[in-house]
């Protein structure tokens, strides 16, 4: 072997290893980094829980063809003592369908009157107080369907990830201004109309303004917007490749009971499927204004209704993409068919050779 094709090999050689090592410290980081997202003992925040959490549904062993539920919840815990547990903020359940690849997400208005599992009725964003055992099963019976994970976090977590993903551009409907005096005007809020690159304190202004005339409903179509965005920023190649510095900024300040190999195949499943919609839950046509013991909640008009309206919002039958000629892929047909009148062989656009 000559010298100079031993240097290449050397090349080469010393190229695969350092694509090795960079592959290892990469992934290991990344688990590691999820790992650290489920706390427990002296960690969690949920150390100092006194009651007894009701029963929730096992995680479902993953075979690759079962809806997943995960409930997401914001939670403001200033003022509070330490080891407290503030109430939600926001509420949010994505539901993944690994078969028809498809992500659904629902905003749960906060002032949502219904059961609290072993604690009677009450606004849905009290379900926390008592553990999140007890808020899943809380959305759960709401919606009709079985929480299997949460995701926890509170203001600091939702800053510090829209920072570690480098922020997001999006379109600010209009002017927001709120000042808040109570927190030393720490959080107050002033955002004009227009596109912009909406930073880690940005955004929370954004997804938190709720100073209009539609209060909560439009607040939480903004939320539904602004984490769709996160998103997709999420997906890009960037991101990726900046994941174990993202999972070390906001590592600090999530918890959740999704096991890291229950977070590789469901980021996995998320990478591959597409945003088939979002809705607020109640919708407005099951929703009642009410004033219950001197406060003013929301109620739901039929339970059963507000399940089945759910049920259809998961049978909708997936969209049938159409290529540039009009036509439905079952119609021009995956594989190549024959053309009968001139005996030439037709693609699956239907033109011919």
């Amino acid at each position: 072997m000559t010298s100079r094709k031993k240097a290449i090999l050397w090349i080469i050689a010393v190229i695969l290893a350092a694509v090795i090592g960079y592959a290892v410290y990469y992934f290991t980081s990344i688990y590691n980094g999820l790992q650290g997202l489920h706390k427990t003992g002296e960690a969690s925040p949920f150390k100092n829980l006194n009651t007894v959490e009701v029963k929730v549904p096992d995680p479902p062993k993953w075979e690759g063809t079962e809806p997943v539920n995960i409930l997401l919840m914001g939670v403001d815990a200033r003022g509070l003592e330490e080891g407290e547990i503030p109430r939600s903020d926001s509420m949010m359940v994505v539901s993944l369908d690994p078969v028809k690849k498809r992500i659904h997400l629902f905003s749960i208005l906060r002032d949502t009157y219904t059961n609290i599992p072993e604690h009677g009725k009450e606004r849905i964003n009290t379900a926390i107080t008592h553990g999140p055992n007890t808020a899943m099963k809380a959305v759960g019976d709401l919606l009709g369907i079985p929480i299997q994970y949460y995701v926890y976090t509170d203001f600091q977590g939702f800053i510090k990830m829209v920072d570690a993903v480098g922020g997001v551009d999006f379109y600010v409907e209009k002017d927001m201004y709120y000042p808040s005096a109570a927190d030393k005007h720490e959080y107050d809020i002033d955002l004009k109309k227009g596109t912009q690159h909406l930073d880690g304190k940005t955004a929370l202004q954004y997804v938190r303004f709720r100073h209009d005339a539609t209060s909560d409903f439009t607040r939480t179509e903004r939320q539904r917007a602004f984490l769709k965005a996160v998103a997709g920023k999420m997906q890009s190649t960037t991101s990726i490749m900046k994941l174990p510095d993202i999972l070390e900024e906001v590592s600090p300040y999530i918890d959740t009971n999704l096991s890291v190999n229950d977070m590789w195949k469901l980021a996995s499943v998320g990478y591959k499927s597409e945003m088939a919609g979002s809705e607020q839950i109640p919708p407005m046509k099951l929703l009642k204004e009410k004033t219950i013991n001197k406060a003013a909640v929301l109620t739901v008009s039929s339970e059963s209704a507000l399940k089945n309206y759910i049920k259809d919002i998961f049978n909708k039958p997936t969209p049938v993409p159409v290529v540039s000629d009009g036509k439905t892929e079952s119609e021009t047909g995956d594989t190549n068919s024959q053309d009968t009148s001139s005996g030439k062989t037709k693609s699956s656009t239907g033109s011919s050779d």
